[in-house]
């Protein structure tokens, strides 16, 4: 159960870091271009910034598409007020997560503005930026250490156990030092045996938890899958059932090493 539950900590983990990645990638930088350049001018500079590494996906809002929105959103007709459609082609630029900080989304804003025919460019507000990523960093931080804290929870119920069950057997292992048995020949039944035990208990956390994305998949709550893939969650019961074995494993390691340096008088203590 332990594990299902670290399992699960792991996973929110993983929603919360796709969630942090997926809002950092709507950031949009809107970049207005003067009157002099023409659409073929703005869909030229977009295919260049579609070449740099920081861009995720970028299109050009011709004059005609800017009129239609400013009309679509106020009601009016500009172009029939004005004589004549004042507008200007724009780029929507929407940036890479990794390039999505408040830092990041500067330097690219203040490299953007030096390019020929680029008249304004409007980018997201830093402060809210910086806001949304402390957000996220404390929550995965927070995730983290409850993770953290349940892992050592695991090994130190797990190790309590494995010592009861060779507590039980210390004057068998003394006897095994008696007859010459070499320390790893002794040690060898005991972590195999608990190998086994962190095996079987990873695969059972592993159906459980994948029994309760099936079951999530099912429900009104299906939207949470889009954050945790099959992928993902297949990683994550792979990495659960390698915690059992190996928190299994050393705890009989730690158990049994204790005994094996123990005089017989003091195993009755």
């Amino acid at each position: 159960m332990l594990l299902v539950l670290v399992g699960l900590i792991v996973l929110m983990c993983i929603a919360a870091m796709n969630t942090a990645t997926e809002v950092r990638e709507q950031q949009q930088i809107s970049i207005v271009m003067t009157d002099g350049v023409s659409d073929a001018g703005a869909d030229s500079l977009a295919a260049t910034l579609r070449q740099r590494p920081y861009t995720l996906k970028c299109r050009t809002v011709t004059k005609d598409e800017a009129l239609k929105e400013w009309n679509a959103a106020t009601g009016d007709n500009v172009e029939e007020v004005a004589g004549y459609n004042f507008f200007t082609p724009e780029i929507e630029l929407y940036l890479n997560a990794p390039y999505a900080g408040a830092d990041s989304i500067a330097a690219v804003a203040a490299r953007l503005r030096t390019y020929p025919g680029v008249q304004e460019v409007v980018a997201p507000d830093s402060e809210v930026v910086s806001s949304m990523d402390r957000f996220f960093s404390h929550t995965l931080m927070l995730l983290g250490g409850v993770a953290l804290a349940m892992i050592i929870i695991s090994f130190m119920l797990i190790n309590n156990t494995v010592l009861l069950t060779i507590y039980s057997r210390r004057f068998t292992i003394h006897t095994m030092q008696l007859v010459g048995a070499t320390p790893g020949f002794i040690r060898r039944p005991f972590i195999r045996g608990n190998l086994i035990s962190g095996l079987l208990a990873g695969l059972l956390a592993s159906v459980l938890l994948a029994a309760a994305l099936s079951f999530i998949e099912q429900t009104q709550m299906a939207e949470i899958t889009r954050y945790v893939s099959w992928g993902h969650a297949g990683l994550t019961m792979a990495g659960l059932t390698a915690l059992g074995m190996l928190l299994c494993a050393l705890s009989a390691l730690i158990a049994t090493n204790r005994y094996l340096h123990k005089d017989y008088d003091e195993l009755f203590k």
